[in-house]
């Protein structure tokens, strides 16, 4: 069986797949006699990198696996494939996500003691949803409230492996630059209905740069 073989199987996966594929996933697509290891699969995927260098897509590890995408800087060009299909994401919304990502777990009002307003509830449904964000355990007090962590498919959508690769606070943009892109299988995400919980929340459009960074404004981060 040759490199090559091996590695239009892979491409070819990956494309029709939608979603991250891992190593282990990757391997098992060839039959048993033929079967080519884990280190040969990482070759192939390597091989596949670099021929993708200065193309318009790339190859992604995430924390789910490996994913074929559209390179960042022509999210914004691709965007206009779906001009009915503007993302709005809110401020109160993107606030709460990043609280949840670099606090977690927390609990609703520790998030709402952060921010200094209530949260509503369509905000954590929202992100609950969308499959970003769970429950992991609960805060051994009173009552009992839920502890909220992020998920793989949240590191997923933002291009991350682990949480770890989350930029450090200090290099954290204001909330407005946050602008979701049609860079992975998928295409741009439907408009959203995410609730706000203060009359200076803005809705962001999905115009623009197409970058996936997590950011939070500074009056989260100061406490």
């Amino acid at each position: 069986m040759s490199e090559s073989y091996v590695r239009n199987v892979i491409e070819a996966a990956l494309l029709a797949a939608g979603t991250p594929l891992p190593v282990a996933e990757l391997t098992r697509l060839f039959e048993d006699s033929a079967r080519p290891s884990a280190q040969q699969v990482r070759a192939a995927l390597a091989a596949l990198a670099a021929e993708y260098s200065g193309r318009g897509i790339e190859l992604k590890e995430t924390a789910s696996g490996f994913r074929i995408q559209v390179r960042r800087e022509l999210a914004a060009e691709i965007s206009r494939l779906w001009p009915e299909r503007t993302a709005r994401y809110s401020r109160a919304l993107l606030e709460t996500l990043a609280l949840i990502a670099y606090r977690q777990p927390i609990t609703r009002a520790e998030i709402e003691a952060v921010r200094g307003v209530a949260v509503n509830p369509n905000i954590i449904r929202t992100v609950i949803e969308r499959n970003w964000v769970r429950v992991v355990g609960h805060r051994d007090v009173p009552g009992h409230p839920e502890l909220l962590g992020t998920t793989r498919e949240f590191l997923d959508y933002f291009g991350l492996q682990s949480l770890d690769e989350l930029p450090p606070l200090a290099e954290i943009k204001a909330m407005g630059d946050f602008k979701p892109d049609p860079a992975a299988p998928g295409g741009a995400p439907a408009e959203s209905a995410d609730g706000d919980d203060s009359p200076e929340d803005d809705e962001l459009s999905a115009e623009g740069d197409g970058s996936r960074e997590l950011v939070a404004g500074p009056r989260d981060l100061d406490d």
